[in-house]
């Protein structure tokens, strides 16, 4: 239920790891960690973009919203 992050999927795909995603966005790995994982309480448009920018997706490639407990939509 809620949001799921799948910054962990795309960093995959792109084949980027999180000290050089962190260093190219301007934040420390242990903040990127926390959105990666999804224990981060928010994240600022300024940081989604630059995670857009440099990983070359979308939002909602890295977030993804669910509402059942199964974890599909309604």
């Amino acid at each position: 239920m809620g949001l799921i992050m799948r910054l962990d999927r795309v960093m995959a795909d792109r084949k980027i790891t999180l000290k050089e995603l962190a260093m190219n966005i301007g934040i420390t790995p242990a903040n990127l960690s926390n959105l990666k994982t999804g224990k981060a309480k928010a994240i600022r448009f300024s940081t989604l973009e630059a995670i857009c920018k440099t990983l070359k997706c979308q939002p909602g490639d890295i977030i993804e919203y669910t509402s059942n407990e199964d974890g599909s939509l309604l």
